[in-house]
């Protein structure tokens, strides 16, 4: 942890069910209830969403960027909470979706999947077969 960029320390303490929080003056503290009741709050599925959405938006604009483009990009995400086959234990099914604007399908799957290998929350879900990454054409 020595050669860090930056460090966030998250505490939970209630579960699925109360209040999830960055620790820190004026941080982020958002109440979380369980996706299968109508109560307020987020939850795991939607976080993990946000995370994996905003982080590969923003790899993949670094990339264009760095191939001096000046174009927009976004990703979307489908997170589905699935009951494991034995019956046992729950998984995410995860559909994501890239598109960049005003540019080929073939160039603009070559930028996300570069996108992918780079991305720090990609590299986490890497290998998984439950996250299915589907380059779309860009709609405004």
């Amino acid at each position: 942890m020595d050669n860090a960029l930056f460090e966030a320390t998250i505490h939970n303490t209630d579960g699925v069910n109360g209040t999830a929080y960055v620790e820190g003056p004026g941080a982020l503290s958002v109440e979380t209830s369980h996706p299968l009741n109508d109560s307020s709050g987020t939850n795991p599925e939607e976080l993990f969403g946000l995370a994996l959405t905003t982080c590969l938006n923003a790899t993949i604009e670094s990339l264009l960027k760095a191939r001096g483009f000046q174009k927009r990009s976004k990703v979307s995400a489908k997170v589905q909470l699935r009951r494991e086959e034995d019956g046992v234990g729950f998984y995410f099914q995860v559909y994501l979706f890239a598109a960049i604007e005003d540019t080929e399908m073939e160039q603009a799957e070559s930028i996300v999947k570069s996108a992918e290998k780079r991305c720090p929350v990609s590299k986490l879900t890497q290998g998984a077969d439950t996250i299915v990454i589907s380059v779309v054409p860009y709609e405004h």
